[in-house]
């Protein structure tokens, strides 16, 4: 167990392509809530990133002594100065592999969280209605789990 034990590429024998976290991965799913409608943070990746020049959530490798929730909130930190302390964790979305999966961590704020361009991972920030998220180019993974990630936003809110 150790810091950063996470980092490195796994091959997934349900779809057939690799991804990045050797114990999963997970991102976070900023909601939010202080604005006339709804609105979430999307995270444009740097070229030189897995799926590098599209839009997604902050997120990366879990470490082994992880969780979902605490390494989603790390990297949110670490790629977009979003603080903890600003969101109110929701719900957990799985995209389940069997050997791989990507949790989702869906969190409320009720402020920017301190959002901004936090190291050289992310190229920009924006705050995005839920219903244009799908405008943007989004990496493949979070363009395949919007529909669902959608739905569970919205169920946050019952």
């Amino acid at each position: 167990m150790g810091f950063r034990d996470g980092d490195g590429w796994v091959f997934c024998r349900q779809c057939n392509n690799r991804h990045w976290g050797l114990h999963g991965a997970a991102g976070l799913l900023v909601v939010r809530k202080d604005t006339p409608e709804p609105v979430v943070l999307l995270q444009l990746r740097a070229p030189w990133t897995h799926g590098g020049g599209t839009w997604a959530l902050p997120g990366g490798a879990l470490d082994s002594h992880e969780d979902s929730v605490a390494a989603a909130a790390r990297e949110a930190h670490e790629e977009a100065g979003i603080e903890p302390h600003h969101l109110e964790i929701k719900a957990i979305f799985s995209d389940d592999h069997g050997d791989w999966k990507y949790d989702t961590v869906i969190a409320h704020t009720y402020s920017d969280a301190g959002a901004y361009l936090s190291n050289a991972e992310s190229e920009d920030l924006q705050w995005v209605l839920i219903t244009d998220v799908q405008k943007y180019e989004l990496h493949p993974g979070l363009a395949a789990a919007w529909p669902a990630l959608q739905q569970a936003v919205s169920d946050t809110f019952k």
